[in-house]
């Protein structure tokens, strides 16, 4: 099978890396993984670097024992203004996923994913 897409997930939470990894996978995509945003930047950086970049980086908004994505995003567009990163959260009324494109997302998803969310929000960032 093609692959749809390559994706970067960040995120704390084990059940959510777990869960999430398997359903892009079974969606066709290719897929890494961090546990917080320095590790995720460094991953983005050596895939770019090495000629195999990201379609999209999913970044969990708060990480409370690392960086989160408000601050990963920055980081991301200075070494990459053509990143596309979609804003993760339990949050839904956080500013950040309210207003996500003035901080730099592309896009944002709500916690717990439902499949067809998220199915939705990579169809229609990622172009293949």
């Amino acid at each position: 099978m093609t692959s749809k897409g390559k994706v970067l997930l960040m995120d704390d939470e084990q059940i959510i890396l777990d869960v999430t990894l398997e359903v892009l996978k079974f969606l066709g995509y290719g897929v890494m993984f961090a546990r917080e945003g320095a590790a995720a930047i460094e991953i983005y950086k050596n895939e770019k670097t090495a000629g195999v970049p990201f379609d999209l980086v999913i970044l969990d908004l708060s990480v409370p024992e690392g960086m989160g994505g408000k601050e990963a995003i920055g980081l991301l567009k200075a070494f990459d203004p053509d990143v596309k990163a979609v804003i993760s959260t339990g949050f839904s009324n956080d500013p950040v996923v309210l207003d996500f494109a003035s901080y730099g997302f592309s896009g944002k998803l709500t916690k717990p994913y439902k499949i067809n969310d998220l199915k939705t929000v990579l169809e229609q960032l990622i172009r293949k």
